[in-house]
């Protein structure tokens, strides 16, 4: 039972998807995440990803990042991430909410798996405490309410253990509401604020072995064979390697590293 290992869009936030493909590909990846920003996407910029993810023969794991606004209202940016993920053939969405109503929210990530549904795409809500959807619970009531097969939910490590959830907790959970989960290590405690909280996301993750969180037993609590993306949003990684191809090697190994030493295999 074999994991994909893929490169989270986050780990090289700086660069624009065409850049990030190549970075995933000339460091070995076979898989890869992708942000596509609306003022930035063009028939350009999906002509050169395409390019590049035909050139390294990548799958593209999943696109992001669509923000659910408060009140609930898509709009045409919501629809341009959607269409870039058809165009490119990822396997999933990642989405987060600003709207406190779940049912707003539900109805929101309703449209979402609609418009996903041509191309299969799951369309998976992340919770984390700088969104409105702060826990797993709430995450997965709100994918009920949502009633449709598409939609799922995202795990990320670092998030996981924010919201004080155990690696236990994912025992509950459908194995078909996981179409893959995001990885990372970082520090074991966090303020609560939200700053600390937007800080510990964005500029203080590392790569699993490298912190304090439990990265190999929330990886055992999943799904067998669940994808595995390396999500490792990190000053420390940005600083010391503003090349993107060497910062995509730097952590594919030393995620590697860690995953052998856990017995975790990857394809």
């Amino acid at each position: 039972m074999t994991h994909i290992l893929s490169l989270a869009a986050g780990s090289l936030v700086e660069f624009q998807p065409e850049q990030v493909a190549r970075a995933a590909g000339q460091s070995g990846f076979n898989h890869v995440g992708l942000t596509i920003e609306p003022e930035n996407w063009d028939a350009s910029a999906l002509a050169g990803t395409k390019a590049a993810i035909a050139e390294y023969g990548l799958s593209v794991l999943d696109v992001e990042v669509v923000w659910i606004p408060e009140g609930g209202k898509l709009n045409d940016n919501h629809r341009l991430i959607i269409d870039a993920g058809l165009a490119l053939g990822a396997a999933n969405i990642l989405v987060v909410s600003a709207e406190p109503d779940p049912d707003k929210t539900a109805e929101a990530l309703h449209k979402l798996c609609t418009w996903a549904a041509p191309g299969n795409m799951r369309v998976a809500l992340e919770f984390l405490m700088i969104t409105a959807v702060q826990s797993m619970d709430s995450a997965l009531e709100i994918i009920r309410r949502t009633e449709h097969p598409s939609a799922a939910v995202l795990i990320d490590t670092i998030h996981l253990c924010r919201a004080e959830h155990a690696a236990d907790d994912l025992a509950k959970l459908d194995p078909t509401l996981l179409p893959y989960t995001q990885i990372c290590d970082g520090n074991q405690h966090c303020e609560t604020s939200f700053a600390a909280y937007l800080e510990d996301a964005v500029d203080l993750r590392s790569c699993p072995g490298e912190g304090e969180l439990p990265v190999a037993d929330v990886i055992m609590a999943l799904p067998v064979q669940i994808p595995l993306s390396l999500e490792i949003r990190s000053k420390a990684y940005r600083d010391q390697y503003p090349d993107a191809t060497e910062r995509a090697a730097a952590i594919r190994t030393a995620s590697l590293a860690y995953l052998k030493q856990h017995n975790i295999p990857i394809c």
